[in-house]
């Protein structure tokens, strides 16, 4: 009996301990944390973690310059809208007034007795002749009153349609330039807080060792000095620009050789190509068609992030695995493996081709 008790005690320990294991990984879902590094001190690795938080605000803040700069661009040309409106509003007026006086003066003509009917015409004429001519100048006058009401309601007609194109211009103005005005004043934000980051993150460098620093220069490798070849075209020229800049430090807000932050060094070397892109990474995201990893060509962008509103990081893609990029501040324009740029690979895009 004290042996049967036992084990339904133990039985009933048992199925206790694993409702309580199951509730608690019911609720408690695992968090994904980053990958332990213990061969790096402890200085490095929150190096490296500042270093990964200002690269994203520094993103944040050329998203910012690239959105200011579009709605500069909306406000040059509701400017250049108003303007050309206003002028149309002007010819406009000036064209109604002109038939407006036209038809006024007619009216004040058949008002006098300008104008008469045929049959007037008929009975006091002296000769057939006479009637004839009497009649060709009422049709003309009629036609000149036709035509001039005709151009009258035409007149009026666009300058109702000026006043309302110089409305909506006026309008988009006013919006675009309260939007740039807005979008200021979180450039001003984001470098202040871009700054911050900098001031804290080189603080951190400083602590390091040379050996550390040497390590995350190299990334633990030799510098990769190869030639890396793609077919003739505006992405290799890119690519080709942007290798050649391998060694250049990075620098936030980079973005011209001697220093370069991610997106900088993007933006400039497809600018070699005579290819414009924008300042950000997230907004280079928008540029060329998407590409799948397996399907990778050379010059091809490279994006790394969450989403693609969290894209914190590009590189270029050079060929057999590997890209071109800037990674972050104690480090230098290198050619790495597809995987340096971070665990978030998000996806590429094909800038032409």
């Amino acid at each position: 009996m004290a042996s049967q008790r036992l084990k339904r005690t133990m039985r009933g320990a048992l199925t206790a301990s694993a409702i309580i294991t199951m509730v608690s990984a019911t609720a408690a879902p695992a968090i994904a944390q980053p990958p332990a590094q213990n061969n790096e001190s402890e200085a490095l690795q929150k190096f490296r973690e500042l270093s990964a938080k200002s690269e994203l605000v520094n993103e944040e803040y050329n998203k910012a310059t690239d959105d200011k700069a579009a709605k500069q661009a909306e406000l040059d040309k509701a400017t250049s809208d108003l303007a050309a409106a206003n002028q149309a509003k002007t010819t406009a007026a000036a064209t109604e007034n002109q038939y407006r006086g036209q038809v006024e003066s007619l009216s004040f003509a058949s008002l006098r007795g300008a104008r008469f009917n045929k049959l007037s015409a008929l009975l006091t004429g002296t000769s057939t002749q006479d009637f004839l001519d009497r009649s060709s100048a009422l049709g003309v006058l009629a036609a000149d009153n036709a035509k001039a009401l005709s151009e009258l309601h035409n007149a009026v007609t666009t300058a109702t349609e000026a006043e309302a194109r110089t409305a909506d211009a006026q309008n988009r103005a006013t919006e675009a330039r309260n939007a740039a005005s807005k979008l200021q004043a979180e450039i001003n934000t984001r470098r202040q807080e871009l700054h911050k980051q900098i001031k804290v993150a080189e603080a951190e460098y400083k602590k390091l060792s040379q050996a550390e620093k040497d390590k995350l220069r190299s990334g633990g490798a030799s510098a990769d000095n190869g030639q890396y070849l793609g077919p003739p075209g505006a992405a290799n020229t890119a690519m080709q620009a942007a290798l050649s800049r391998r060694g250049d430090p990075y620098k936030w807000s980079g973005m011209s050789p001697g220093a370069f932050d991610c997106s900088g060094l993007m933006m400039w070397s497809y600018g070699q190509a005579g290819i414009r892109l924008p300042r950000s990474s997230r907004a280079q995201y928008t540029v060329g068609r998407a590409v799948s990893r397996d399907a990778l060509q050379h010059g091809d962008l490279l994006f790394f992030g969450g989403s693609a509103g969290s894209i914190h990081h590009v590189a270029m893609y050079v060929g057999d695995g590997k890209m071109v990029h800037a990674p972050n501040t104690g480090d230098v324009v290198k050619v790495v493996p597809l995987g340096g740029g971070g665990s978030d690979y998000f996806g590429a895009k094909r800038v032409v081709g």
